[in-house]
This record gives C-alpha cells, sequence and structure tokens, in this order.
C-alpha cells in the first residue's frame, strides 16, 4: 500500500506503506511483493538505492513477516516486548535501533495519547513499525509523497526525529496558549474550575517530557562512534535535530515551572476567598449571639422574668441587644484588623 488511509489500515503482511529511493530521485511506493523482491537482492546490489517499509504492529501477521523477510537483529523484536519505552537510539549488529514516542494522530492534550515508535535502521534500510497512528510519522511520509529527496536511511531518521520536535513545538504553543488563556482570567477575576486543566497540562508535560527526552548516555555513544556507514554529514544533521529537542525539552521545563507557579497563585487566591467567606461568616454568628443569648433567657417559661410587666420593656431588651450587638461587632472587626 502507498499511503496510511483514514483507517490507518494495512495489507495482510501488516505493511502500512513502503518506499524506495534511489540516488537524485524522490521516493517511489513499494508494495509487499515488490519490498519481498527488494530484500532478498540487496545484498548482490551495488547501487545506492534504499527504502522504508512502515508497518501496522497490530495486525499480527507484521511481526511475523518482519521475522521471515526482514533480517533484523534480535535485539529489534526484544525491544518490541521490553517494558521500557524511554526514548534512545543505539547501535546494534550493524544496524542503528530506535525507540520513539510520539503523539498519536488525534492529540487531545492526554497523557496517555502518547504511544512509541520502533526503528531498525541499516545502510540501505529503514524498517519502522507502530502500533497506533503517529503524527511524525504522518509527516514523514507526506514529505515522501510530495516529493522530497533523501539520500540515505539516516537521513529519513533525521527527518522524523525533525518531525516529532515539530510536533512538540505544536504542543508546546498550544500549551503556551491554554496557560495564557488562565492568566488571564486569573488577572480578570474571572477563575473558573482552571486549577484541574492546569493540573493535566501539567500532567501531560511530565509524561511527555519523561519518553520524549533521548537517553543521553545511549546518543552520546552513537555520535561519538556511529556506524561506519553513517555519512560524516548525516552525522551532523543527527547531532543538529537532537539539539532542537534539547530546546524543545528545555521549553517544556520552563512551561512546568510556569504552571507550578500558576498553580500556587490560584491556590492562594482560592484560600484568600475562602478566608474571607469565614469572616463573613463569622460576622454574621457574632452578631446574631447577643440577641439569641437574650430571647433564649427571657423566652424561659418560668416566673421572675425581667421587665415582663414593664411598659417600655420590649424597646429597653431592644436597646439591651442592640448595645451587645455593636460591641460585639466592634470587637471582631477590631480583632480581624489587627490580623
Amino acid at each position: 500500500m502507498q499511503t496510511e488511509h483514514l483507517s490507518y489500515g494495512s495489507d495482510q503482511s501488516g505493511l502500512i506503506c513502503g518506499y524506495v529511493f534511489a540516488p537524485a530521485q524522490p521516493g517511489k511506493p513499494m508494495y509487499t511483493s515488490e519490498a519481498i523482491d527488494w530484500l532478498q537482492s540487496r545484498h548482490s546490489a551495488t547501487d545506492d538505492t534504499f527504502i522504508w517499509l512502515h508497518f501496522n504492529l497490530s495486525n499480527v501477521t507484521a511481526e511475523k513477516w518482519l521475522h521471515e523477510h526482514a533480517a533484523l537483529p534480535e535485539e529489534f523484536f526484544d525491544t518490541l516486548h521490553e517494558g521500557s519505552r524511554s526514548t534512545r537510539i543505539e547501535h546494534a549488529d550493524h544496524s542503528l535501533i530506535a525507540v520513539v514516542n510520539d503523539v498519536l494522530h488525534d492529540f487531545a492534550f492526554e497523557a496517555s495519547d502518547i504511544a512509541t515508535l520502533w526503528l531498525n535502521v541499516s545502510s540501505n534500510v529503514m524498517i519502522s513499525a507502530r502500533r497506533k497512528p503517529l503524527q511524525s510519522v504522518d509527516r514523514l511520509r507526506n514529505a515522501v509523497n510530495q516529493g522530497e529527496h533523501f539520500s540515505s536511511p539516516t537521513e529519513l531518521l533525521t527527518h522524523l526525529l525533525r518531525d516529532q520536535a515539530d510536533v512538540l513545538i505544536g504542543i508546546v504553543r498550544n500549551v503556551i496558549k491554554k496557560i495564557d488563556d488562565i492568566e488571564d482570567h486569573l488577572l480578570a477575576d474571572r477563575l473558573n474550575h482552571k486549577r484541574a486543566n492546569l493540573g493535566e497540562l501539567r500532567r501531560v508535560l511530565v509524561r511527555l517530557q519523561r519518553l520524549l527526552a533521548p537517553e543521553p548516555a545511549a546518543l552520546f555513544r552513537l555520535l561519538q562512534r556511529p556506524p561506519v556507514w553513517v555519512a560524516e554529514r548525516d552525522v551532523q544533521e543527527l547531532r543538529q535535530s537532537t539539539e532542537e529537542f534539547a530546546v524543545v525539552l528545555s521549553d517544556m521545563a520552563s512551561l512546568q515551572e510556569r504552571i507550578k507557579l500558576l498553580q500556587e497563585e490560584i491556590a492562594a487566591s482560592v484560600n484568600e476567598q475562602n478566608n474571607r467567606s469565614l469572616f463573613v461568616l463569622t460576622i454574621v454568628t457574632v452578631l446574631a449571639l447577643p440577641i439569641n443569648i437574650i430571647a433564649g433567657l427571657m423566652g424561659m417559661n418560668v416566673g421572675g422574668v425581667p421587665l415582663a410587666q414593664h411598659e417600655d420593656g420590649f424597646w429597653i431588651v431592644v436597646a439591651i441587644v442592640a448595645t451587645f450587638t455593636v460591641i460585639a461587632g466592634w470587637l471582631a472587626f477590631r480583632k480581624n484588623r489587627n490580623d
């Protein structure tokens, strides 16, 4: 299949799309039968052609096909099933094995909208495999379909990493826009259930940073001692793409700090509002205390209630209640000013 349809399906072998690249020419679509023929004859090929095959691991036949036809190192298949999914690029058996975490095609700022892409890159073959549709692979495939030239599988890998960095930049911009909106509401005192939104954004950024940050040790070893078939220009491009990653990850760390400060400011604002509400409730309680006490005393059904027979008894009681209420209110406000 040449393209990945809206359903993001694959053919019977699990192949989503395949391309063959010739020197100074754009990639041409490759079907499964053509890929098998090319892989069987590649060892005798003397030209500079190379291929890219992209598989859907949700298709149970994909891994079986890779075992039978792709001649991939066992480390690649071990990586498919291991628990660790941290982003890394390692050198194994004349190949580069890469684990790349990316956001889903329909990413919606959910921590679960992150999935993994596995790659095996050799001198003339790049195999990529995923279980869910990812944005960076979609960008790379579109670039190939639009006729962009690639001179090596390593250049495809570098382009993929840069596409992933572009996707992250877009996410960072969207997060900044959301944070700015929350900040505007906070400054305008129109904040409404935004603390939960900040918590979700922070969880997504933490997960992205944890999964997408390349392992420095493996990457350092690769850049210091790359495989002999990797051109020096490709090594420099790979180094620059990792530097772009570092800038994006630094922006993510800054955003996390900004979100943390906003959460603290919102918490302080909420506490201040709660304190005001408690103060108002306290004042109401204090002001109602004298009348409740006096009403309770005067309402007792016993003999000897004072002023019961006095013609101005009601107004005397009202004056007493008013006096004690004013004194209680003054004491309460005075205590609040002192605090």
